[in-house]
């Protein structure tokens, strides 16, 4: 598991318009080729009466799947540019598509590889990237007379609570960073007068948006 990288925050599109097209930039976070292509189908089904629906997708850790798709464009015109977007804002694990409604209008090889990387670009803008980084999950286990306190002090921490599970005894899931863990124990001892259960939890990925 990689230790931090950049994707898209959640699915979403953008519209734009260039020269009366209508040029339509779809955004997912995809973590396998086979999510990818159904969310290329998925958009190809709902724009069944678009000129194009071009696509680029950039999967894995080390980038070793890339696919792009020009849907009849000129070829290097749509697919390409789309992909190299990907590239350049090094994100991982993402899919988009960009439908095209012809608006009578021809763009040139030049005008359509700017169409495509600005719909591409200027969605996933708007949807928003976010930095993923790998952090060692803690549980705390306490009597619920320590919530309160627990809960205070954690949001004025540099820790942050990943949920809260309601049981016997309340338990909190809190985010830690692998080097700090040991200090997190001795933080969460003393805030607890040591009435706390602290373990491990799995590994989880921590999302912060990039700004």
């Amino acid at each position: 598991m990689l230790e931090s990288y950049q994707t898209v925050k959640e699915e979403g599109h953008l519209e734009i318009t260039v020269q009366k097209s209508r040029f339509i930039g779809y955004i997912k976070r995809c973590e396998t080729e086979e999510e990818a292509k159904s969310f290329i189908q998925s958009i190809k089904k709902k724009h069944q009466d678009a000129t194009h629906n071009c696509s680029a997708y950039m999967i894995g850790e080390h980038d070793l799947i890339q696919k792009a798709n020009d849907d009849g464009e000129p070829s290097g015109t749509a697919g390409v540019p789309m992909l190299e977007v990907l590239k350049k804002m090094e994100l991982k694990d993402t899919a988009v598509v960009v439908t095209r409604y012809f608006g009578g209008i021809k763009l040139g090889a030049g005008g359509l590889i700017r169409a495509y990387s600005s719909t591409t670009s200027e969605a996933i803008r708007s949807i928003g990237v976010v930095n993923r980084e790998l952090m060692q999950t803690m549980k705390v286990k306490a009597d619920y007379s320590l919530l309160g306190k627990l809960e205070n002090e954690l949001r004025n921490s540099k820790y942050q609570i990943q949920r809260i599970e309601y049981l016997d005894n309340v338990e909190v899931y809190i985010y830690v960073n692998s080097q700090e863990i040991e200090e997190f124990c001795t933080w969460v001892t003393n805030l607890t007068n040591g009435k706390s259960i602290i373990s491990y939890g799995e590994h989880s990925y921590l999302e912060t948006l990039v700004e």
